[in-house]
């Protein structure tokens, strides 16, 4: 059997930490902190949504627009799963979604964009909660 690296034009994800996502695309690198969606078709952009809590049907809608095969959804540093309310717009549509904790959902869009699959990560960095803000 002759093995052979796989091969992708897909934005990867390079490093991840608490709050912050390391991208590379087309010999760039970029070091985010913000949630974000990356699409293995090569666009990424701001995710709107700080705080798990914040989250609507409408962040949920703007991924079954790209129409992947799988939306990987990492949850931020703890495993949460959202309100099967706010995933109509993908399971009308048929699109899977695995949750995860950010880190893992990170790892994952690498092995399926990296095996030439159409999925999309959506990835939850929360900031600080309000409260937790010091004073200036």
């Amino acid at each position: 059997m002759k093995l052979q690296p796989d091969r992708s034009n897909a934005p990867t994800i390079l490093g991840y930490g608490p709050d912050w996502v390391g991208l590379g695309f087309q010999g760039t690198a970029e070091k985010l902190h913000h949630s974000l969606i990356v699409d293995s078709r090569g666009s990424t952009f701001a995710w709107g949504c700080q705080r798990f809590e914040q989250l609507q049907s409408s962040h949920f809608e703007r991924l079954a627009e790209l129409a992947p095969e799988l939306v990987v959804f990492g949850s931020g540093s703890t495993l949460r799963f959202p309100s099967p309310a706010l995933l109509q717009s993908l399971m009308v549509r048929r699109i899977g979604i695995e949750t995860m904790d950010t880190v893992a959902a990170c790892r994952t869009y690498n092995i399926l964009a990296g095996e030439g699959r159409h999925v999309v990560a959506a990835l939850l960095l929360e900031g600080p909660a309000p409260c937790d803000v010091p004073p200036q």
